[in-house]
Parts: C-alpha cells; sequence; structure tokens
C-alpha cells in the first residue's frame, strides 16, 4: 500500500493529472491513511510530531492560497519528508557502512523503487535550534564552510516551510566523479523541539541542465535534529541520503564516496559551529568591552 500510495502523490505533480477531479483529495486521504498505519507501536515522539501534522497539506489545498506550481512544490516537499520518515521509521535490515573515530558512523539499506540508501548518525554539541538557523536559515552559506558543496542558491520559496533549491557539488578528488549538480525542493519543519530538513529532486524553469554538469538525482533525503535524551543541549543528528549521481560510476565507488561524504559533512558542520561560537563570543566580549569605556 505505500509504494502505491506515493505513486498517487507523485503522480498529482503532472498538470495532466492535477486536473483529474478528486486526485487531490484522494492523494491527502492516502497520505493521512498511511500515516496512521505506519503509527505503530512505540513510535518515536519525532515520527509521531510529524504525522500529526500532515494535515497542513489539506489546509494549503482547501485555502486556495497557493497557484498550480507553487501547490505541485509544496506536495513534493510534504512527499520527500513523509517518505524519509517512513524509511527511518524501519528499525531492521540496516548494514554498517563506516565508523568514524569519534563514534560518528553511517549506515546503509537497500530499498524496493528506491537503491541503497545511507544515513549519517552522530551527536553534535550545539542545540537543535542552532543548527536549524546555520543549515535552514544560511542554507546559502554552505558552500563557504563545505568543500564539497561549490554552492546553493534558492531559486523560489513558497511560504515558510518549501523552498526550490540549485546545489552544485564539488568534484571528488582526482575527479573520479565530476562535477554534479541538482535541483531540488525542501521542506523544512520544525516540531517541538525536533527539527527537520527533507528533499527530493524537481524541475525549475529558471535551472535547466547545465553544458558540462551532470544533473543528478536526489531523494527522498531527511535530516532530523532531535535533543539528546541525556543533555537536551547536544542533538541527535540524523542525516537520510539517497543520490543517484548519474553517468559510468561503478557502484563500488559510489557508495564509498556517499558514505564519505556524509562522515566529511558531520566534521565539516562541527567546525562551522565552533566558529560561529568563536564569532558570537568575540562580539560579546566586544561589546562588553564598549560599555565599559
Amino acid at each position: 500500500m505505500l509504494p502505491a500510495t506515493f505513486k498517487l502523490c507523485a503522480g498529482i505533480s503532472y498538470r495532466h493529472m492535477r486536473s483529474m477531479t478528486g486526485l487531490k483529495k484522494n492523494a491527502l486521504v492516502a497520505i493521512h491513511h498511511e500515516l496512521n498505519r505506519l503509527a505503530g507501536p512505540g513510535p518515536s515522539n519525532w515520527i509521531s510530531q510529524v504525522r500529526r501534522r500532515s494535515s497542513l497539506l489539506s489546509s494549503r489545498v482547501e485555502e486556495g492560497g497557493y497557484s498550480e506550481a507553487e501547490l505541485s512544490y509544496v506536495k513534493q516537499g510534504e512527499d520527500a519528508l513523509q517518505k524519509a520518515i517512513s524509511i527511518l521509521s524501519l528499525p531492521d535490515g540496516w548494514t554498517l557502512e563506516t565508523v568514524a573515530a569519534n563514534g560518528d558512523r553511517v549506515l546503509s539499506k537497500v530499498l524496493p523503487d528506491i537503491g541503497k540508501v545511507f544515513k549519517l548518525e552522530v551527536m553534535l554539541e550545539q542545540h537543535p535550534d542552532d543548527l536549524y538557523r546555520e543549515l535552514v536559515g544560511n542554507m546559502e552559506q554552505m558552500g563557504e564552510w563545505n568543500p564539497n558543496v561549490k554552492q546553493i542558491k534558492i531559486l523560489q520559496k513558497i511560504g515558510q516551510d518549501t523552498m526550490v533549491t540549485h546545489e552544485v557539488a564539488a568534484e571528488t578528488a582526482g575527479n573520479v566523479v565530476g562535477p554534479r549538480d541538482f535541483v531540488s525542493v525542501r521542506c523544512a519543519k520544525r516540531r517541538g523541539s525536533t527539527c527537520f530538513l527533507a528533499g527530493m529532486s524537481t524541475q525549475h524553469a529558471q535551472m535547466p541542465e547545465q553544458r558540462g554538469v551532470v544533473r543528478a538525482e536526489n531523494g527522498p533525503t531527511c535530516i532530523v535534529m532531535k535533543p539528546c535524551a541525556e543533555d537536551p543541549n547536544k542533538t541527535q543528528f540524523t542525516w537520510l541520503l539517497s543520490l543517484d549521481l548519474k553517468g559510468w560510476i561503478p557502484k563500488t565507488i559510489i557508495n564509498k564516496v556517499l558514505s564519505q561524504t556524509q562522515v566529511d559533512f558531520a566534521s565539516h558542520l562541527r567546525r562551522r559551529m565552533a566558529a560561529n561560537v568563536s564569532k558570537e563570543t568575540a562580539a560579546n566580549v566586544s561589546t562588553e568591552m564598549a560599555y565599559a569605556c
């Protein structure tokens, strides 16, 4: 039932299907049904929080506050989030790919119709709110601190939760994997103390395929930032990654590149957050000195 539901949701992103009477409503009912079914015994709090908010999509349809194109992006973002949640809620079948010296680890799982997905699990010293501000509020600055990203540009914002972005990824060492770019719809949400950033590939008129750059595809992907149970000022950080890099690249190389990319991302993010703290401390000292004078 779950794959059929997501196919139905994906189908309404096509113009000729969006016009079909009752299809939007059926998609919303199907999502609601699947979310209730997924809420089995003992789901974690962050999964429950997102499922309770699935009615947002229905209310937006009823309000009619978006154009057809905007509504399509909103639905794609919601679909990416719900797909990612369903994957992350699967407790079994994960294979350990790598473990860093600091305990960061990457696991993988092969899924029907999606392929191999990767899951990064790390503990970060910062509060989820601080990480959310950096990864969502300062998204376009990621190229400044993550060498795996050349540029991220927000092409369009729809409401508070949805945006369409263009990302240019740097080539790997030795150009084993050449430059790739992605056009993605992203769904950013905060539910209680837990933060989410989900996404999947889409199309946008402002960013057709670029000459000399392979247009790769991603999704569903999702970052979940949840306060640590032992210390709420720390964050249990999970990143689900699903990429199709396109081109003739052996799977062994792809698997190594993607798992290493996730481990590297955690290291780069730690350095960025530490630098932010240093800047804030320096700014506070300067302010205090100014008042003292």
